[in-house]
């Protein structure tokens, strides 16, 4: 016996099958591609909703319908900036901050993220939208440091006071300074520097 629809009533929201929907799935792919493709050439200032429409050749009223904001469209794209990393866990600190940090330097000279940053950040400074997109970059890229630290504290290699965000700007801050500042090469004796003068600093103290 064929089972009777469901019972919606006139205040319930009609189902939404769009998500599942693979023709929306392949509008939104394309949008958030030119979108990335877009603040790969020309920062933040290159993307507007008329330039990405002309580009993925979807109307600007599709576009509108998943993002009804450039702010919102600026969020989710540069959510996929955010490379997803598999956290080392050796049961050794430095062998895991060898290994994340060098990580890292890859993705400074070869991710698109890393060409993006410097226009978000510069946006950042007025927009509290993109400022707001901008700590969910930096909360991506500090999570693996802070679990790493985390775990080695736990085992007693670190203080059971260390500062786990100041741990992680001593680690980070001279790769980035070195990829938008100097451009000096990011390579494993640099790294290996950054990670000795962190980890002795907390041998002495």
């Amino acid at each position: 016996m064929a089972q009777p629809p469901p019972v919606i009533s006139p205040s319930s929201p009609p189902p939404d099958r769009s998500a599942t929907n693979p023709r929306v799935q392949r509008s939104r792919t394309t949008i958030l591609a030119t979108t990335l493709d877009l603040l790969t050439e020309s920062g933040l200032g290159g993307v507007s909703i008329d330039e990405v429409s002309r580009r993925s050749g979807i109307a600007k009223t599709t576009i509108y319908r998943h993002w009804p904001t450039r702010a919102d469209l600026l969020t989710d794209a540069c959510a996929q900036l955010i490379d997803r990393q598999d956290i080392p866990d050796t049961g050794d600190v430095r062998r895991d901050l060898t290994t994340q940090l060098t990580t890292l330097a890859h993705l400074l000279t070869t991710a698109r993220w890393s060409t993006v940053l410097p226009s978000v950040i510069d946006a950042a400074e007025r927009d509290p939208g993109i400022a707001d997109i901008l700590s969910r970059i930096q909360r991506g890229h500090m999570a693996p440091f802070r679990e790493i630290m985390t775990r080695a504290r736990t085992r007693g290699e670190l203080p059971p006071d260390a500062d786990h965000s100041a741990l992680t700007a001593q680690l980070m801050g001279p790769l980035f300074y070195r990829r938008w500042f100097t451009r000096e090469p990011l390579d494993d004796a640099f790294v290996q520097m950054v990670i000795d003068t962190v980890l002795g600093r907390q041998s002495t103290q």
